[in-house]
């Protein structure tokens, strides 16, 4: 797991007028390889969730598995894609979110492979206590999966509620 029970690996980043919460993890495939596992459907499935629909219709179906079966589907509007650099998508059902997916290659040379860097904007400070430890899980099962090591042995009770002050924090 690349982040211990009480260190955040997120930070707080202005972008444009609004503020977002940023993770950066760095993987040892290609940026195609880190591409695919955050947008085929089969990939995604192995840390977070699954997708339905065309998306050259603009939208995609999401539903989360790693919540349980009871989990809703929702709407997903793709408002950027230019693989397998950036991705930028939309929930359309309740609370908006904001998300930004971008696989920034690293320079020749260097000891380690491509980096995805995640941002989602954050409309409501007071949710950050519960954005920041949840994607910190879910990032590091996405590692886990691209590692090939033990997605469920990545616990939620080791992020939450142990980040929560620190991510609060972030907005004080």
């Amino acid at each position: 797991m690349s982040s211990s029970a009480t260190q955040i690996t997120g930070r707080r980043e202005e972008r444009g007028g609004a503020t977002y919460l940023v993770w950066e993890r760095t993987f040892a495939q290609s940026p195609e390889q880190v591409w695919a596992a955050v947008t085929e459907p089969a990939r995604l499935a192995r840390w977070i969730g699954t997708w339905e629909g065309d998306p050259g219709d603009g939208a995609v179906d999401f539903r989360m598995t790693a919540e349980g079966e009871d989990c809703p589907t929702e709407r997903y509007r793709i408002l950027a894609c230019d693989p397998p650099r950036r991705l930028v998508v939309e929930s359309g059902d309740g609370p908006v979110w904001h998300l930004e997916l971008d696989v920034v290659e690293t320079p020749a040379g260097a000891d380690h492979g491509p980096r995805l860097v995640f941002a989602q904007r954050i409309d409501d400070p007071a949710g950050a206590e519960n954005i920041g430890p949840g994607w910190e899980y879910y990032l590091d099962r996405l590692v886990a999966a691209e590692s090939g090591t033990d997605v469920a042995a990545i616990d939620f009770d080791d992020y939450y509620p142990a980040q929560a002050q620190a991510y609060r924090d972030l907005f004080a």
